[in-house]
């Protein structure tokens, strides 16, 4: 079966579970998925009983598609993400994001867990997402091109919509919150970098690093879909802090700015999909 017939059985077996027609799609990063519980009338569907969905098995990630409305707003939230380091091929860890964008949403929000490199982030801190940096050593729309789901050379010169910035930045304001804008730098992982590669990472420009989130942007700009990022800032990367890093600071971290985080994410996904 071709990728985009896999693709169209699973949106035609969603569409069976829930007539919801969704404007806005959104990825819950690591420790995040709590925020599916805020999600109205909500249908929650398990990734292992869509067609050629995958199951997740990463800390932190439940693994469910949940539809319903934020706030008014018909949304598709993937609570958990496939990362590439599980072993996934690359075409399923970014399948889920295409089958939203065949689900019919027209913006979608990425969320993640990052180390910080900028100077100026400490843990807890979130920052938007203003471009990203691509090190994983591959690139999702690798091979033949199908043209159902975009061109053959998408253009990526504004990956993350500028005007969706400043919505978040206007709504995390409002709310006492001071989010910067940075540049986020994905890499396969599983592994963390070492101090020599964050030091090379920040001469390259980046401000976070992780294990996820471009590959999703990459295809959803490939489907025309608008785009926006939020990273939590769970540790600092490698060689700025002494301490060693483990997940579980990530999630410790991700747990105790997630009321912030849930409160911004209420007020910003209805602007999205608008």
């Amino acid at each position: 079966m071709e990728a985009y017939e896999k693709i169209m059985a699973a949106v035609e077996f969603i569409r069976s579970r829930s007539p919801l027609a969704p404007r806005v799609g959104v990825v819950l990063g690591s420790g995040l998925g709590e925020f599916a519980g805020r999600v109205e009338d909500a249908v929650a569907i398990p990734y292992g009983e869509i067609p050629h969905f995958k199951k997740v098995s990463i800390a932190g990630h439940a693994g469910r598609l949940v539809l319903g409305s934020i706030n008014g707003v018909p949304a598709a939230v993937l609570q958990g993400r496939y990362h590439f380091y599980e072993g996934h091929d690359i075409l399923d860890v970014v399948f889920p994001v295409r089958v939203l964008g065949k689900l019919g949403i027209r913006s979608l929000l990425l969320t993640n867990a990052a180390g910080g490199i900028g100077g100026e982030l400490r843990p807890g801190d979130l920052m938007i997402i203003r471009d990203h940096i691509n090190l994983m050593g591959l690139n999702p729309l690798r091979g033949a091109n199908d043209e159902r789901l975009g061109p053959r050379f998408p253009d990526m010169s504004a990956v993350y919509d500028p005007e969706f910035q400043d919505v978040i930045a206007a709504a995390a304001a409002g709310i006492g919150l001071a989010p910067r804008r940075g540049v986020y730098l994905a890499l396969s992982g599983p592994s963390y970098e070492t101090p020599a590669e964050i030091r090379m990472l920040a001469a390259l420009g980046a401000d976070a690093v992780g294990m996820s989130t471009v590959p999703e942007a990459v295809c959803a700009r490939h489907m025309g879909l608008r785009v926006a990022g939020i990273s939590c800032v769970t540790n600092l990367a490698a060689g700025i802090s002494q301490a060693p890093l483990s997940h579980r600071e990530v999630t410790e971290t991700a747990d105790r700015v997630k009321n912030d985080f849930i409160k911004l994410l209420e007020i910003v996904i209805p602007k999205l999909g608008k």
